[in-house]
């Protein structure tokens, strides 16, 4: 059964919104293990 135009706009949607999440997830991620391994590079954050 294929999906009405509303479903798949939605589905859309919240792919778009899960791969920001997962974004600033991996964001965040890298800048706290810079910041804990003491890189010179981390005094510029």
């Amino acid at each position: 059964m294929p999906l009405s135009d509303l479903h798949q706009r939605k589905r859309a949607k919240n792919v778009t919104v899960a791969g920001i999440l997962l974004a600033l997830i991996v964001l965040f991620f890298v800048i706290t293990i810079i910041k804990l391994s003491g890189s010179p590079a981390a005094a510029g954050l």
